[in-house]
This record gives structure tokens, sequence and C-alpha cells, in this order.
């Protein structure tokens, strides 16, 4: 029985050792695919942000709609760069929730609602007039353990740490 339990911490030990190299990078590299392709179409798509900019929250209502076009476009294709090479994933990652909570207010979010389960509905996919905020509350909450945990081991930010560290002792 002792033996089972060794064999089990000493597994368990391996997966978290093994997570601090593949499991944060597969969370970066879904991310940067996911961003990556929603900057690319606003690179070579016409700009619609005009069309919703009364619906920005406070201050990007503020912002041209034009520079919050070439804002978002930006932080989405460096955001998804330096999300696949891990450098300075922390405030990409930090940038990144704060573009999609913009885009969830201004585009995914219900128009009106009274109740908290009418809300709730919005909650999906497919927008059947509840709005369509699910994609926006999946991606902030897998771009959160990036913001606290960092890139892991696999990233040129941990190279650096590394090196940054090894060069002050």
């Amino acid at each position: 029985m002792n033996n089972t339990f060794q064999l089990a911490r000493r597994g368990i030990h391996a997966l978290d050792h093994v997570g601090l190299w593949i499991g944060l990078l597969s969370l970066r590299l879904i991310l940067a695919w996911e961003y990556g392709e929603a900057g690319f179409e606003k690179l070579h798509g016409s700009n619609w942000f005009a069309d919703i900019q009364d619906q920005f929250p406070w201050p990007f209502k503020l912002i041209p709609a034009d520079l919050n076009w070439a804002l978002a476009t930006g932080f989405e294709i460096v955001g998804a760069i330096a999300l696949v090479i891990g450098l300075g994933t922390r405030f990409f990652s930090a940038s990144l929730i704060v573009l999609t909570v913009v885009a969830m207010l201004s585009v995914h979010w219900p128009e009106s609602w009274s109740s908290l389960g009418e809300l709730l509905q919005g909650y999906a996919l497919t927008n059947d007039g509840f709005g369509n905020f699910k994609l926006p509350v999946i991606y902030m909450s897998m771009l959160l353990p990036l913001v606290f945990m960092g890139p892991g081991r696999l990233s040129l930010d941990a190279w650096v740490r590394a090196r940054y560290l090894r060069d002050l002792a």
C-alpha cells in the first residue's frame, strides 16, 4: 500500500513538473491562435468600430474609432506573437483581458436584460437576441492563469528571468 502511495505521489509530482512546461504553453498557443486570427481578420478587413463606437465603455468611447481599431488589431497580433514565444506574457495577457472586456461589453453583451436569468441566456455561442459572451468569458478565464502564474518554463520570460537571477548571484 505504501508503495502505491509513493508511486502516485511521484506520478503527480511528474505531472506537476510537466505542467510547468506544457500546461501553460498549451494555454498560450490556443489563445495566440484565437487572438492572432482575430487580429489578422481586422488587419485585412474594414473598420466597423465606427458603427459601435457609442457602445464602447469609457474611456474607449472617447478614442476615435480608427485609433481603437488600430489598437485592437495591434494588441491582438503582437499579443499573439508574444504569447507564442512567451515574452511579456503577463503584460499581454492582462492587455488582452482588457481588450476582451471591451469587446464583450461592446459587441457580445445583450442590449437589454431585466433579470439574471435573461442575462445568463447570453452565455452562449450564438446570438438569439440575448448576446453571446461565452467565448469572451472562456478566453478571459484562460488568460488569468497566465497573468497570475506567468508563461511557464518553456518561454522567453523564463529564460530572461533565469539569466537575470543568475547574473545577480
